[in-house]
């Protein structure tokens, strides 16, 4: 599929068919992707935890939803028929290894100190890659975030290591049917009200 046919269908799709497994080649390539953003220094400072099984998603679930008060509601009923769950897990550890050695003089030799969390910027990017990849493969996803109050029980459910840190998540699966066709409600930015050209407050002008 071309870019610009992956970008005009990119869209977040939140109920899954149960039925419809994903081809374990197909999520090769998704999560081959995903290694292909973009990090500081080259850190490759991201990991992905996949979770395929009915117990390893069950589990996620049960730990996620602890505390929601009432039954499950429709985007908990829609999201949990999804197939496989990608969590996304920036390393910052890996940051301040990269930047202490000695090809990287210079102020930003300490990573604590950095203005910008890019450990979780660039595990960022390789969500968004998950995200595209998933279209092209003619794929349905969901970007959502790890609730707080859920990321000690999950980190010990799944062995995350201390020093990783839960940036989001994404579900993966085929649309539900009708799901993909459902349209968006609320407006998307343009670059007219986007784009500053030159200076902020300067429209867009092409």
């Amino acid at each position: 599929m071309e870019l610009g046919e992956v970008l005009r269908r990119r869209r977040m799709v939140r109920s899954y068919d149960p039925h419809r497994p994903v081809d374990p080649a197909a999520l090769e390539r998704v999560l081959a992707a995903a290694l292909r953003a973009p990090s500081a220094g080259n850190s490759q400072g991201r990991d992905l935890l996949v979770l395929r099984s009915p117990a390893e998603r069950g589990a996620f679930w049960e730990l996620s939803a602890a505390g929601r008060a009432g039954p499950a509601d429709a985007w908990l009923r829609g999201m949990r028929a999804a197939p496989v769950l990608v969590l996304l897990l920036a390393d910052p550890g890996a940051y301040e290894r990269r930047y202490a050695l000695a090809d990287k003089p210079g102020p930003d030799r300490d990573a604590a100190g950095w203005e910008v969390p890019w450990p979780d910027v660039d595990t960022g990017m390789s969500a968004l890659l998950v995200l595209l990849a998933a279209v092209d493969e003619g794929l349905g996803a969901c970007l959502f975030g790890v609730p707080s109050a859920a990321r000690a029980a999950l980190r010990e459910r799944f062995g995350v290591p201390a020093g990783h840190r839960f940036v989001a998540a994404v579900a993966l699966g085929h649309p539900a049917p009708g799901e993909a066709s459902r349209p968006s409600r609320r407006h998307r930015r343009t670059l007219a009200d986007s784009a500053h050209d030159g200076a902020f407050g300067t429209p867009w002008g092409g």
